[in-house]
């Protein structure tokens, strides 16, 4: 069986729940779904939707890199919108952090999202 390490970083914020920023399985990493939350505030970014998806985007790096890898390592991602007119900014916001060849990804629209943000990003990392 394998052994579960958690991965925690103080350069992403805190689970705002009972789960683990990130659990690493062997060299799989499932990182929880970050929203744009200022790790050192602990406040919302929300000055447009741009700013909200890259503080989203480098707060999974964050927790990223403290699993020693990156994103360039992820092979899956889970995008959630409340509002699926920012399809086309989340992938302008997602250029940023990725390069060809581009992980495997969803992107749905839900209802709502931990406090009322607009976007939340999870990742699965496979790390060599």
């Amino acid at each position: 069986m394998s052994t579960k390490t958690i991965i925690s970083t103080e350069n992403a914020p805190a689970a705002i729940g009972p789960y683990s920023q990130a659990v690493k399985v062997g060299n799989t990493v499932y990182i929880s779904g970050q929203i744009p939350l200022d790790p050192k505030t602990m406040a919302v970014v929300d000055e447009s939707f741009e700013a909200a998806a890259h503080q989203a985007f480098q707060n999974l790096a964050a927790v990223a890199n403290a699993a020693g890898g990156a994103l360039a390592d992820a092979v899956k991602l889970n995008i959630s919108l409340t509002d699926l007119e920012n399809f086309v900014a989340v992938n302008e916001v997602m250029m940023h952090y990725f390069t060809e060849p581009y992980p495997a990804r969803a992107a749905v629209g839900v209802a709502s999202l931990p406090k009322g943000v607009g976007v939340e990003v999870e990742a699965i990392l496979v790390i060599a």
